[in-house]
Order: structure tokens, then sequence, then C-alpha cells
């Protein structure tokens, strides 16, 4: 199989799809690779050490998507990248559809095969290659809490960890999964004071197994999420629906009940957040005020540490890239049912239940649709 791997082009996005050795792995199990010149500049791999590894280059995005079978990137595509996928293509990468109704509806149009790292599933209920991304989101999302919260960014002037003889800063972190778990972590390790939400009484028990009592783990209900949102110095938003939008769980009116200068994270802006207020912010641009509340909404965070984030995806997606190129998507989806629930659409027809649900639109069993492509 022919895999190409084109340079990301979102706002501040230096991840790549591949690195040298994912390449390498590949061309070792008889597969061809081209890669869109400098696509790995952003984390220091020149187009030499793609070549090194057995890739070819190529000089533009379009010349890879004409030529390539399948298509491994990173974030979802972009309008001009939507342009150039083509029917019974294979696109490999973070999709994101259930805000995204103009991405959806040109997916369709295409014809592609369209699996989204996001939906895949494991044995134990688990998002495996959503989880490294989480993992570095919900870490991220203290430091960008924390630097939210200086007075030049509009937000208390507090530190999180306050001080000997001076408070630390409240954090609410809202949902105890992947995301979650990181984020408290790094708040625990900076000292601030940490509250953490949830509905599932496991996850709860996990997290006080793990925390003790340098958390506070609560059962969530709506008077223990306003009480604790209005009470707190920064807030992370780390709700997650597996293919649906985020709910909205704190509300316009929390918002403008928060203290003023606090600060608000919304890690699951990529689903469309689970902040009332929230909007999809940039890398150039990561903050906003919404009732003297200070909101960083960036949708690729892990954008921000590329190298470190490059080479945690390739460790969980490359196995999976493998098993499509060496069994095509066909087989590679139905021996796989955990695999099989990635794929979102095919060949014009939707295959994410909650993506169709959310849109109005028909849905088809994906194995069902593969069945009779």
């Amino acid at each position: 199989m022919i895999i190409g791997v084109p340079k990301e082009i979102k706002n501040h996005e230096y991840r790549v799809g591949m690195v040298p050795a994912s390449v390498r792995e590949l061309i070792n199990h008889g597969h061809q690779v081209i890669v869109e010149t400098n696509a790995g500049i952003g984390i220091g791999f020149t187009d030499e050490d793609y070549i090194q590894a057995g890739a070819e280059i190529l000089p533009t995005a379009a010349d890879v998507f004409a030529k390539a079978e399948m298509i491994v990137k990173v974030k979802e595509p972009q309008a001009v990248e939507r342009a150039m996928l083509r029917e019974d293509q294979i696109l490999f990468t973070y999709l994101h559809l259930a805000p995204d109704l103009p991405q959806t509806e040109d997916l369709i149009k295409s014809g592609a095969i369209c699996i989204a790292y996001e939906t895949v599933t494991d044995t134990r209920g688990g998002l495996p290659l959503l989880a490294p991304m989480s993992e570095v989101a919900g870490r991220m999302s203290i430091q960008a809490g924390a630097q939210a919260l200086e007075k030049s960014n509009e937000g208390r002037g507090m530190l999180l960890g306050g001080v000997p003889g001076v408070e630390p800063a409240k954090v609410v972190v809202i949902g105890g999964g992947m995301v979650g778990r990181n984020a408290a972590q790094m708040a625990v390790g900076m000292g601030a004071d940490v509250t953490i939400l949830d509905r599932n009484i496991d996850v709860l028990r996990s997290l006080n197994a793990q925390f003790g009592s340098q958390a506070k783990v609560i059962y969530s209900t709506v008077d223990a999420l306003e009480k604790h949102v209005l009470e707190a110095d920064l807030v992370i938003g780390g709700v997650l629906i597996p293919g649906a939008a985020a709910p909205k769980l704190v509300t316009e009116e929390h918002i403008k009940s928060m203290k003023p200068g606090s600060a608000i994270v919304d890690v699951a802006i990529d689903q469309g957040g689970c902040i009332a207020t929230s909007k999809a912010t940039t890398h150039a641009e990561p903050t906003y005020i919404v009732d003297d509340v200070v909101h960083y909404c960036v949708a690729n965070m892990p954008g921000a540490v590329p190298r470190t984030s490059t080479f945690a995806l390739n460790n969980a997606t490359l196995p999976y890239i493998i098993k499509l190129a060496n069994q095509g998507y066909k087989e590679a989806l139905l021996s796989d049912q955990h695999f099989l629930n990635g794929l979102n659409v095919i060949k014009g027809q939707v295959t994410c239940k909650e993506v169709a649900e959310g849109f109005n639109m028909e849905y088809v069993d994906p194995r069902s649709a593969i069945e009779n492509a």
C-alpha cells in the first residue's frame, strides 16, 4: 500500500502523522511511504531523515493526496485538504466530527473511508488512540491555566501552589477520565487545592486510591458542580462522550457568578466544549474574556508540545496503520470490532451513530456499510 503523510496546516500545528521510525516499520512490511517536504521539520526531522528511513519526499500536499492510497494525519483535514480526498482513499486521523458539520459534509461528498483515532476503542472500554493526547492535554491544561491566572493575562494574579502563609489556588477538574486524572496529577504536584468531579463511582474510587488526601473526589451533581465551580480559581473541563458533542455542564449563569479573574481551560473544545461560553481558539490567540473570566479553549493543545505529542501518538497509532496497510481496510476493520468503531464515514455514509444523530443524518451500521461497499 502507498501511505501518504502530508504536512499539518492547522494554526501552529507542528505534529506529524508518522516519524521516520514509523516510516521504517511500514517500509519493512513492504509498503511505500510518501511524505510531503518539511512535514516533520516542526519536531526536528528533516527530509533527509525520512529518506534514510525509506520514504519518498514529494513537494506538495496535492502530490501526496493524489498518489497515496491511505493518508495518515494528526488533525482533522482542513477544507483545502478535504477537497483533495478521493473516492476509496483511506483517511486515518483525528476527525472530531460531532461539532463540525462542514467537515462531515465534505467527508461524505469525498467518498473516502474516514477512520477517526478518537472513536477507536479497546477491550477495557478505553480510547487507546485518544489517550496519549488526553494525557498531554490534561497535563498542559494546568500549565495553561496557571498562565491564564497571571495578571498580565487578565487573571486573578494567583500562583497555583501559593507560598508559605498564602493559600493556594482552588483548581476544580470536571471529569475524572484521562484528561482529568492527568490535570489533577499536575495540579496536585504544583501544590494547588484540587477537587475532581465525576459521576462514575468506580472512577471516583480509582481517583481516591490514586490521590488520597491530596485531592477531594466529589460525586458530580448539579448542586456540587455549581458549588465548586463558583468557588474555583481555575476550572478544567475534561468531559468526553466518545464520538458525540460534549455536554455543556458549566452554564452562562455559572460564568457570570465566578470570581473576576478566574480562569477556565476547556480541554473538551475539540468536541464542542463542556463550557457554555467556550469557543475554539488557536495557539496564536489562545484566550478571551467573558464576564471577567479568562477562557483558554485551544482546539489542538498538544500541538504546543509537538515532539512529545507526536512520539506518544505514533506509539499508539503505528500498530493500526500497519494493520490497515497489511490487511486492507475491510479485513482490518471487520476482524476487530474495536477498530471498526473508528469508522465514521465510508463512501458517503455516516457510520458513527453519535455524529448521525447530532446532525439528523442517516446512520448506517459500519459492518453493513463495509460489506456492501
